[in-house]
């Protein structure tokens, strides 16, 4: 069963009416109700008589037929499901990605420019002489020209490498990255829901690599007593699950995402709040619900030497601070040479984003 838990509201932060206002909160609902627009749309509505969102001009029901009118809500005729559509889902990626990346502005840490230059696809202002390896495309032609004439005259055009001046580009380096979700049952346990941040999270950062770094790659796996992985359209339904946790079935899909991948670049993201609880065996699962079982620690600490062979970092983000959790993930991060933050779910967003974007700029040799 699903729970929740609210708080620190503030009715002077409501919408006061409007589609674009409600359409923002409609939006966050649906990530606490896993894309039920049903749930989502009966919690609008009780807010609404709570707090008089909206007036006497644009009600819940104006609302409803506008989110059908402009292709967010669909409805089927004979069950009266509603159902939200890829509209939608964008909507939520890319409000998602606005906080967190508001977040980052008003914190500082948004600013990520690189001091290297080199052979990539954004030109900048710095202007060289041409050497040798240069790529043709790098020469502005214009500015050549005009060097030409002021060293050799304008009256027997000459034109020779010395000449030649370069247009300088941001270096760029192509990123593959698995990002890794934890849906054991423990991420809504002790009243607290673990697994919304974890997934607006992913969907903030599908968007940004979809529309800042389109080359890049992102693939997602989930993990409980198994791991799959999922799309971006996806992750407005993940839910918890019954699940113990299988982080190393997690570790070894990841690993074998990225062998595919031809970047050279590659990483793990793993979002999670627990420890290693479960392992699969011959078609079994050996599970120790109590935690640190030295059977399971030790394959997922080799995993975690597999992936360091493979030149494959892991980042975790730790959603818990117990003592022993701790150590146990020091011990993983070392063995890795990857890095481990202690991450509060408010802090979680503008982490992982500024270490996605630090990232970027390393090539691991």
């Amino acid at each position: 069963m699903r729970g929740f838990r609210f708080s620190d509201y503030k009715p002077g932060d409501a919408p006061k009416g409007g589609f674009d206002e409600l359409l923002k909160l409609f939006s966050e609902l649906l990530n606490y109700t896993a894309g039920d627009a049903a749930e989502a749309l009966s919690w609008l509505n009780e807010l609404d008589k709570q707090y008089k969102l909206t007036n006497n001009d644009y009600g819940i029901g104006n609302f409803i037929d506008d989110l059908k009118d402009k292709g967010y809500l669909t409805e089927d005729n004979q069950s009266g499901e509603f159902k939200i559509t890829a509209k939608t889902e964008q909507t939520i990626r890319k409000s998602a990605l606005d906080e967190i990346f508001g977040k980052l502005k008003k914190s500082g840490r948004g600013n990520h420019n690189s001091n290297q230059s080199g052979v990539g696809e954004e030109k900048n202002a710095d202007r060289r002489e041409y050497s040798f390896g240069d790529s043709l495309d790098q020469i502005d032609m214009t500015a050549s020209i005009h060097n030409a004439q002021i060293n050799h005259g304008i009256g027997d055009f000459t034109l020779t490498d010395r000449d030649l001046e370069v247009e300088e580009k941001d270096f760029k380096t192509l990123t593959s990255t698995v990002l890794m979700i934890d849906i054991s049952h423990s991420m809504i346990l002790y009243g607290e829901d673990r697994i919304t941040p974890a997934k607006k999270v992913a969907m903030a950062l599908a968007e940004l690599i979809k529309t800042k770094y389109p080359k890049d790659t992102l693939d997602i796996v989930v993990f409980g007593n198994d791991a799959w992985p999922i799309s971006v359209k996806d992750l407005p339904y993940l839910q918890v699950g019954p699940y113990h946790t299988n982080t190393y079935a997690g570790l070894e899909l990841a690993a074998d995402l990225l062998r595919r991948r031809k970047t050279h670049n590659k990483q793990i993201f793993m979002i999670t709040d627990g420890k290693p609880t479960c392992l699969k065996e011959n078609g079994k699962y050996y599970k120790n619900s109590m935690g640190l079982d030295r059977k399971v620690i030790n394959k997922t600490l080799n995993m975690a030497a597999q992936c360091k062979r493979l030149k494959i970092p892991i980042t975790t983000f730790m959603i818990a601070k117990d003592p022993y959790l701790q150590q146990f993930v020091r011990q993983f991060t070392e063995i890795n040479g990857g890095r481990a933050f202690y991450s509060s779910l408010n802090g979680l967003g503008e982490y992982i984003f500024e270490d996605y974007i630090k990232n970027r700029r390393k090539t691991v040799k």
